[in-house]
């Protein structure tokens, strides 16, 4: 099975300057936990919930007047339409990460594809387990409960 296949298709490219609160909006109003930022035809970034919390509430920014740009993740990771799903769960398992843009052959962007995307096709359970067995490796830390 092909990427193709499972992915997101609808895809929403945001520009870099909108306020982490405009962009937290939008997450929330599609229920979306992830949208790719692109600048002059190009994609520059990538921003999740998690990195709007971590770099943006939890340093105390102005999410109503600092740009998506300060949080956003850049190097934006993808894959091609006309690969393997196999082959982008081991690249997602590869570099910590739960999604990748996904690219036609011209590197026109064509969607989004995650974990879950993944997921929802039987056959390729195993992949999945073993992507998201290496991304929480890679993020684990110890959590602390207070009380």
């Amino acid at each position: 099975m092909h990427v193709i296949d499972c992915m997101t298709k609808k895809v929403v490219v945001i520009d870099p300057w909108m306020s982490i609160l405009e962009v937290a909006q939008r997450m929330r109003d599609g229920d979306i936990g992830c949208l790719l930022i692109g600048e002059n035809d190009r994609l520059i970034g990538i921003v999740t919930d998690r990195d709007i919390v971590t770099r943006g509430l939890a340093e105390v920014r102005n999410t109503a007047t600092t740009p998506v740009r300060a949080v956003m993740s850049t190097g934006v990771l993808y894959c091609f339409e006309d690969q393997t799903i196999e082959e982008a769960a081991r690249s997602m398992a590869k570099n910590g990460v739960r999604r990748l843009a996904v690219l036609n052959r011209q590197k026109r962007l064509v969607g989004v594809v995650s974990l879950g995307d993944i997921a929802a096709m039987r056959d390729e359970a195993q992949d999945v387990a073993d992507a998201l067995s290496r991304i929480s490796q890679h993020g684990k830390r110890e959590i602390q409960i207070h009380a």
